[in-house]
This record gives C-alpha cells, sequence and structure tokens, in this order.
C-alpha cells in the first residue's frame, strides 16, 4: 500500500518505524565519540604523575678533631668529633609509574661512633656514641671524654674513629605501589691526627722539713726534677697552697735558670702552718714557670705533694702555792710544762691578776722549753682585805718565739688559787697549838729536873 496524500498504507508502517531507529542509534554513537575525545583532551592537557628514584649513590663519611688538637701531658678534656657526610647520588630518574623511596642511598643510617686510643699515650673515657641518621651535605658531633696520661711523650699519634653505619644499597619496585629495599652494614675506621706537646714535667722524690709545727714557720727542702720532654729556660720553682691545706707559703719561689730533661734541682722554701692544723701529712702544689722552645713563659702540670707537720706547741699548767688570806701578800709558785711538739725558745710565763689580786711582778722567765721541759715561775701577788674567802680562776699564758725567731702567745690557761680566811686569836690556841706548847713545858722541866739530879756539886 502506497503513500497517497499523506496517507501511508499498513504494509509500508513497519519500514518508517525501522528508519526512525536506525537514525536514533548514529546519533547515540556520535554523542560517545564526542565524550572520549572530551576525556582524551583533558588527559593530554593534564600531566601525568611521576616518581623520582636515585641510582650509583652511598654515603662518604669523614672526622676530624673540632678546634684544636694539640693537647698537653695530664689532660683532661672531653674531645668533640665531627663526622661529615658527603656522599652524593650520581643518577637521577624521573618517570611516572615510579615509587619513591622513603631513605636515600646517600644517607648513613643508624651511625654509632667509637673512639680508640691505638697507641696513643691516653686513656678514652666514653663508650660509643650513637649519632642517628646523617644525610648528605650534613655533619655530626660525637663527645669523647678521654685522659692523657701525665708522664705521655710529645708527638703526633693517630687515633682510630670507628663509623658504623647502614645505607639504602638497592631497591626494586613491583608492580606500582610495593617496594623492595636491600640495605648494607658498613664498619669502618678513620684515622685522625692528635699531637701531644713537650712540656716540662716535674716530679717530687724527696720532701724533707724542718722545724715545720702546727702553729709556726718552718722551712720544706725539696728535690725536683724534669722528667718531661721540654727543657726549660729562666725556670723558676714555685709552691702554692693546696686548697684548704693549713700549709701556706711565706717564701714561694726559687730562680733555677735552665732546666734541661732529667735535671735534678735541691730547692728550700719557707712555710707558715695555722695554728689548728693537726700532727699529720698536709697537700702542698709544686710547679715550674719556665720559657719554652717558642719563647713562651708557661707553667708545668702540678705536682701535689705531701708535707708532715708536727704538734704545735702547747703548755699544761699546775700551781703548787694556791692559799692566800685577804689582805696578805704572798708568792704564788706556777709550774709550767711544754706538753708539745716542738720547742719554744726563750719563753716567758705572764699571769694576769684581777680583782682582787694585784701584782707588781706579773712576768717570769722561763727560757728555751723542749717538749716535755717543766719550769716553775714566781709570782708577787696581795689580796684585798676585803676579798671574799673562795677559789679564783688567774689567766696566765706563755709568750714564746719558734725556731725563725717569730713570736707566739699560747692559749690561755686557769691558774687556780684559794683565798682562805685570816687566823684569828682563837686559831693561835688551836688543839694543836695547845699540844705544842705543852710539849715545849714538859721539856723544859725535864731538863730542869735533869740539870739539878744529876748535874755535878
Amino acid at each position: 500500500m502506497s503513500e497517497i496524500n499523506g496517507y501511508i498504507s499498513p504494509g509500508n508502517r513497519d519500514v518508517a518505524r525501522t528508519g526512525s531507529r536506525s537514525s536514533g542509534g548514529r546519533i547515540s554513537a556520535l554523542w560517545f565519540l564526542c565524550l572520549v575525545s572530551i576525556v582524551l583532551a583533558v588527559l593530554a592537557v593534564t600531566p601525568a604523575l611521576a616518581g623520582t628514584k636515585y641510582m650509583a649513590g652511598s654515603p662518604e663519611l669523614n672526622a676530624h678533631i673540632s678546634g684544636t688538637n694539640e693537647f698537653s701531658p695530664g689532660d683532661d678534656i672531653n674531645l668533640q668529633i665531627v663526622i661529615e657526610n658527603t656522599g652524593l647520588n650520581q643518577f637521577k630518574i624521573v618517570q611516572s609509574g615510579i615509587v619513591d623511596p622513603n631513605d636515600l642511598s646517600n644517607t648513613a643510617k643508624q651511625l654509632t661512633v667509637t673512639l680508640g686510643a691505638a697507641d696513643a699515650p691516653l686513656v678514652v673515657k666514653a663508650d660509643p656514641q650513637v649519632v642517628g641518621d646523617l644525610p648528605a651535605s650534613s655533619s655530626a658531633t660525637a663527645t669523647f671524654h678521654i685522659k692523657v696520661n701525665q708522664d705521655a711523650p710529645s708527638g703526633t699519634y693517630q687515633i682510630p674513629v670507628v663509623l658504623n653505619y647502614t645505607y639504602l644499597y638497592q631497591e626494586e619496585q613491583e608492580g606500582t605501589d610495593l617496594l623492595t629495599y636491600q640495605y648494607k652494614n658498613i664498619n669502618e675506621s678513620v684515622d685522625i691526627p692528635l699531637k701531644i706537646k713537650a712540656e716540662v714535667q716535674i716530679a717530687v722524690p724527696d720532701v724533707e722539713t724542718e722545724n715545720l709545727n702546727a702553729g709556726n714557720e718552718g722551712y720544706i727542702n725539696l728535690t725536683v726534677k724534669n722528667v718531661g720532654y721540654e727543657d726549660g729556660q729562666n725556670a723558676v720553682v714555685r709552691i702554692q697552697e693546696n686548697g684548704q691545706s693549713p700549709v701556706t707559703p711565706t717564701e714561694g719561689s726559687v730562680y733555677i735558670g735552665d732546666f734541661p730533661i732529667g735535671a735534678v734541682t735541691d730547692c728550700r722554701f719557707r712555710v707558715m702552718v695555722s695554728s689548728d692544723a693537726q700532727q699529720k701529712t698536709y697537700p702542698l702544689d709544686v710547679l715550674v714557670n719556665y720559657k719554652n722552645s717558642e719563647g713562651d713563659y708557661v707553667d708545668s702540670a702540678i705536682e701535689t705533694i705531701g708535707v708532715p707537720v708536727g704538734e704545735k706547741v702547747d703548755f699544761s699548767v699546775t700551781p703548787i702555792m694556791t692559799t692566800i688570806s685577804p689582805g696578805d701578800k704572798s708568792v704564788l709558785t706556777v709550774q709550767y710544762q711544754n706538753t708539745g711538739g716542738a720547742t719554744a725558745y726563750n719563753a716567758q710565763a705572764r699571769i694576769s691578776a684581777v680583782d682582787p689580786f694585784t701584782s707588781n711582778d706579773d712576768t717570769a722567765f722561763l727560757g728555751t722549753m723542749a717538749p716535755g721541759d717543766i719550769r716553775e715561775a714566781a709570782f708577787d701577788v696581795s689580796v684585798d682585805a676585803g676579798a671574799t674567802a673562795k677559789e679564783y680562776g688567774l689567766d696566765s699564758e706563755v709568750i714564746y718565739r719558734d725556731s725563725l725567731n717569730n713570736q707566739f702567745t699560747s692559749d690561755p690557761m686557769k691558774v687556780n688559787v684559794q683565798v682562805v680566811p685570816a687566823k684569828s686569836v682563837t686559831d693561835l690556841f688551836s688543839l694543836p697549838v695547845i699540844i705544842a706548847i705543852i710539849l715545849v713545858v714538859l721539856a723544859a722541866a725535864g731538863y730542869l729536873i735533869y740539870t739539878k739530879r744529876f748535874k755535878p756539886q
């Protein structure tokens, strides 16, 4: 049935519908192609995400001493060792699909530093130091406590610094999100120079004292030897107080001139010992000031010696005549003894007369008193008539000189004196007096009877 005047016959209606569906499919395909083109265009404009990969890099470590590397025998120091990482990465790859690693191959990881002594005359008093991770182009410092031997020979020594660390040796990427790491452990040693300077070092093999007791002056005789590795010029031996020691120099320096290696010299010093010192050995510092080979004046290391100190001069007092009556004038006799450990020269005893006592002669000469010596002194004293009868204590002291003619005064001592009541008339007729009178009378009577009866007529 054909179309006549706009009419479609039933036979041709299905054909018309099919033509309409084919036309709609072509339109859908066209839209899909447009969408894909847009996505591709966007992807073309947006850059792809890229990763970075480094190859053929590793840490390069070196070490050196921070500051000076010259030290003196006997130095006790904190030595600072600087570790530097100069490692480089030789290749760098940047492309999409690479996963960035967490570690770089030129980073020294878990770095531990150990300091050794080798043949250097020193002692390392520190454990290995943990530094941690050390990236390239950075440095870290490890500190070690060391003690240079007191008798260390001069010279330059190589001391080893042992570096133990791990670094990223290789990495492998599996897929788009998995990295496999391979690390290497490195244990390497770096030698660094340490110089010990040549210096005068002293030993004091002999110490002698003269009249050195607590509370006085005396002499110290020292034998000093240069046991170092430097010849000293224009040398002066000095002594000085050690901390709170009671031994202090009065004349504390002796010029000795040239002091070559191995030289021995004798020195004599005058020192003072405080009065509160005990009978024992006290420390004293000895050193030498000298001109070294570089023309500088320097001090040697201090040598501490022991100085024996004797017991100080001391006295005891014992009254002999100890009673006196009010209004009387009498001689007070006192006994003094040197109970100390040193001789007192030109000693004089003195007594302090206080109310109710008076004295016109309060000093007595005792002379030289060696330890243990006893001397007696007599003092004229008077007591006021109104004095109360009781025991009194009079202060006494001894003034003396030491072996160097220094004058000292002993600690005060008490002289006990008993003031007793004056004797009355009734005391004259006390029982002992009566008995004595009776005995005299009987003796006289017996004599008369004898002479009358037996005397020839």
